[in-house]
């Protein structure tokens, strides 16, 4: 029975349950369940906090774990990150007064508040700088209007929340995070049902990156609409009974699709269908 820890609350929960699920595990929590237990796949779901998540892997209680790299990099554990899954995509900044010139390289002696200590410390050991290192578990923002802080550092997901605080990001960002699949060894990844699971969820992020395009092309301006459409490897084309016609189908970036399609309608293209890919291999 592989063991895997998710998010028991937030968006991360959220999401993190809806990607096992789409990637074909039972992974389903009515009310506060500590556990969810998928028979079929030989699979049980434990739900932690966020921030404990690493702990527990990285200490071999539990096989795998999605949790935040910015919480597993706080939690002093040494796991590896096998699998990057981009959502709840964030970045880590310092931040300040909007109306002060504060920058990183002038902390020396000042009081930074944050809820990710040791990201900080490690960070202000980097530069050279001493300074005091305030840790919070909730409201950083309010920490400089309070007196308790110079400075923070906090992950800044829209920004909205630091600059109703009166803050503004300064510097580059400490770290950039987003939702990740941890192990304790980069090596679990041999193991058979580790495995298959990272390829399932695999399948299923890259398929959220991807669109199938499809649509009728002359035969005579193919070559240029497969410019347009080159699809992963090539795309697949296949003849029309309408003579001096193809069909043609190709997966596309998502992010791109609309540009696309209007390069094809432009270009003489017909019929032009974008779908939704569930799952995917490449």
């Amino acid at each position: 029975m592989l063991n895997i820890a998710l998010p028991n609350k937030g968006s991360l929960s959220q999401d993190a349950i809806q990607l096992v699920n789409e990637a074909g595990y039972t992974c389903r929590r009515y009310s506060r369940e500590l556990v969810a237990r998928d028979s079929a796949n030989e699979v049980e779901f434990v739900f932690l906090r966020p921030r404990d998540i690493a702990i527990y892997v990285g200490n071999g209680v539990l096989d795998l774990g999605i949790t935040g790299r910015d919480l597993a990099m706080d939690s002093g554990v040494d796991i590896a990150e096998l699998l990057p899954l981009q959502f709840a995509r964030s970045a880590f900044y310092y931040a300040v007064p909007k109306e002060s010139d504060l920058t990183p390289h002038e902390f020396e002696g000042l009081r930074i508040a944050t809820s990710y200590p040791l990201l900080v410390q490690r960070d202000l050991a980097a530069r050279n700088i001493h300074a005091t290192v305030i840790r919070l578990d909730g409201a950083v923002e309010i920490s400089i209007r309070l007196g308790v802080a110079d400075a923070i550092a906090d992950v800044v997901e829209s920004g909205r929340t630091m600059v109703e605080a009166g803050l503004k990001p300064i510097g580059q960002p400490l770290l950039k995070s987003e939702a990740i699949l941890v192990a304790r060894d980069p090596k679990a990844v041999q193991q058979p049902e580790i495995e298959s699971f990272i390829s399932r969820l695999q399948g299923i992020v890259v398929a959220r990156e991807y669109v199938m395009v499809e649509y009728d092309a002359p035969e005579h301006l193919l070559e240029m609409a497969c410019m347009v459409t080159p699809g992963i490897e090539s795309p697949t084309i296949a003849p029309l009974s309408k003579k001096g016609w193809v069909a043609v189908k190709s997966m596309a970036r998502k992010d791109e699709v609309n540009a696309i399609v209007d390069k094809l309608a432009k270009l003489g293209a017909k019929g032009i269908i974008i779908t939704d890919i569930r799952t995917c291999r490449i």
